[in-house]
């Protein structure tokens, strides 16, 4: 199947906690293979794990939960191509790096961006967005 979405760190996090609930119902109408997230987006969560204390036993058993229903994309030379043009268009604002390597990254799959920081994400070229969310 090819990839139609790229999951953000934040639609992650609530697929792992479970909440808020209609982010795991979109999810489940998608179809095996149809959602990805990026090697750029585990290495946060990755991050966030070893910096979550008494919590990382029970955050580790939900990533690798999560990672069983996910494939990771690995950001390679597409992806890194298609970050220039992404990084000029947004010089002029303060935006964290990180964000810009995912929105590249998207770009260069041709995918679909979900995330519930759209006004993050706004005004990157060729970037499409969708909010999993309610009341967005």
């Amino acid at each position: 199947m090819i990839p139609k979405f790229m999951l953000d760190t934040n639609m992650c996090i609530y697929l792992m906690k479970h909440h808020p609930p209609e982010v795991a119902t979109r999810f489940a109408q998608c179809y095996a293979g149809e959602v990805v997230i990026s090697s750029i987006t585990l290495a946060e969560l990755e991050y966030g794990i070893v910096c979550s204390g008494e919590q990382q036993p029970r955050n580790r058993a939900a990533l690798s939960s999560l990672l069983e229903d996910l494939a990771v994309a690995p950001f390679d030379g597409a992806a890194a191509l298609a970050y220039g043009p992404v990084r000029l268009a947004t010089r002029e604002r303060k935006r964290d790096a990180l964000d810009k390597l995912i929105a590249a990254h998207a770009i260069a799959l041709r995918v679909t961006l979900v995330t519930n920081n759209v006004t993050d994400f706004a005004g990157y070229p060729e970037l499409c967005l969708e909010n999993w969310v309610g009341n967005h």
